[in-house]
């Protein structure tokens, strides 16, 4: 039965707690009542470049000329934003402050949802662990990334993303919206429309982010110089010292006499010597052929459940993440996010993936900050762990991609009459022979169509009554 008031009172107070008390903590260290493992000042991102931006910014023009510049127009926004807290704290406490209430923001749309189920699901209660299970690894995943995750402004992003997939059941306009703004700010949620459902959803959601993303770069471009000169600012790039592909060359730099070096280029740090061109572009290649399979598979899938977008969104971006020439600490921070939204969505097929996330999360602590000095010369425990960190992701993307294929390309799955189909029928996600939009069972509780009805749910409404039932997971 679903939760009474005392266990839905239950399922949220005691992760706001722990929320609140990690939160505290994240907040110590950034504003230095504690010293980061390591000795690192993690924060000088913020103090220093980001304030140097903001001022650059407040002038009306984009630091066109600092290569540490490599984002969409729309990152200003993020940057300037501390400026409202003008006069009250100082620019680096003023940012802090925003982070953690993205990070608010995300618990409570994560709880919000919770809360909000069918009440005639019968799993519905708020209070079991397994259904607050996206809560918990939101209010675990950002503490174990450690206080690089107040320091940067990816957390505002990924309350973004959260919020554009938690959306796109009731609210597809304001999906794309969302989805095109954060695109706007740092790129990457533009690889949540890649899982939108084929048909009415996919032309609303997508010409709403085409929409959104339009009006900013052109607000931009009419009123503050240089805001398109990010699209050259990362033909440059090499590759990052925490990269997957960077552990050929730290293999290279520790069991042979190899002469390349780590220098600090474009704000990372990055392999510079003999060689390293073929690792880059390698990672380019490799990106490239998975986005590749990743068409193929939006080309291909017959099935598309409610959580179809939640599971693609992961496999999209952890596809990214783990092909890239850079992976940032800070990147984790948007996997956590994707990884949560699948839990809190009850996407059990990707829930392997999703703690295989939240594990890599606390090893990157570990690497950086504690012993990123190993990282950078290629010795000692640092090394070590940042080569299971990125074991574990890539764990995790073949993982996620290889079920989301199972699930929705090559699953088994029932027609109306209870029958077994050959994928030209209804599946269970609403999806019509033609992969277009339906309204029909297996609808997020709550969920309404297009036209503001509420879904039918099966054994529901006119006509003959549908079994009810889960789409295959290959589990």
């Amino acid at each position: 039965m679903p939760g009474t008031p005392g266990t839905q009172r239950r399922g949220v107070v005691a992760p706001s707690v722990v929320w609140v008390a990690t939160r505290a903590v994240l907040l110590a260290f950034v504003c230095k009542v504690f010293t980061v493992p390591g000795g690192m000042d993690i924060t000088s991102d913020v103090s220093v470049i980001y304030h140097g931006w903001f001022e650059q910014l407040s002038t009306g023009a984009f630091p066109s000329q600092d290569v540490t510049w490599q984002y969409p127009p729309a990152a200003a926004l993020v940057i300037l934003s501390p400026g409202l807290l003008a006069g009250l704290l100082d620019y680096a406490s003023a940012f802090f402050v925003l982070a953690c209430a993205a990070d608010a923001a995300v618990l409570a749309l994560l709880l919000y949802t919770v809360r909000h189920r069918n009440p005639r699901d019968a799993r519905a209660d708020p209070a079991s662990p397994r259904h607050r299970a996206g809560v918990w690894a939101w209010v675990a995943g950002v503490p174990l990334l450690g206080p690089t995750a107040y320091a940067r402004y990816d957390l505002m992003v990924t309350a973004l993303a959260v919020a554009a997939l938690l959306a796109a059941a009731r609210h597809p306009r304001m999906c794309g919206m969302l989805a095109g703004l954060g695109a706007m700010v740092k790129v990457w949620p533009v690889l949540l429309l890649l899982g939108t459902r084929r048909g009415r959803t996919t032309r609303t959601v997508w010409l709403t982010a085409l929409a959104t993303a339009v009006v900013l770069a052109a607000g931009f471009a009419a009123t503050m110089p240089g805001s398109l000169d990010f699209l050259a600012g990362q033909r440059g790039r090499g590759t990052e010292v925490e990269s997957v592909g960077s552990l050929a060359l730290h293999a290279a730099r520790y069991f042979s006499d190899w002469d390349g070096q780590v220098l600090l280029r474009y704000g990372s740090m990055e392999f510079v010597g003999s060689g390293v061109w073929l690792v880059t572009d390698a990672a380019m290649v490799v990106t490239g052929a998975c986005f590749g399979w990743l068409l193929l598979w939006r080309l291909r899938a017959r099935t598309w459940a409610p959580d179809t977008l939640a599971q693609a969104s992961l496999a999209a971006v952890l596809v990214f993440v783990v092909t890239s020439r850079v992976l940032s600490p800070q990147y984790l921070i948007w996997l956590v996010g994707l990884a949560a939204v699948c839990l809190t969505l009850r996407t059990g097929r990707q829930a392997l993936p999703a703690w295989l996330v939240l594990a890599a999360t606390g090893l990157t602590q570990l690497e950086f900050p504690v012993w990123f000095t190993d990282v950078v010369t290629s010795e000692g425990p640092g090394l070590l762990v940042l080569a299971v960190r990125n074991a574990l992701l890539v764990a995790a993307a073949v993982l996620a991609c290889a079920r989301l294929w199972r699930t929705t390309v090559t699953g088994p799955r029932k027609d109306r009459h209870g029958g077994r189909d050959d994928g030209e029928g209804q599946d269970d996600g609403g999806a019509d022979r033609d992969g277009t939009d339906g309204a029909r069972g297996g609808a997020l509780p709550g969920m309404r169509g297009p036209d503001g009805v509420p879904p039918l749910s099966p054994g529901t409404g006119p006509g003959p009554a549908a079994p009810s039932h889960t789409p295959a997971t290959g589990r």
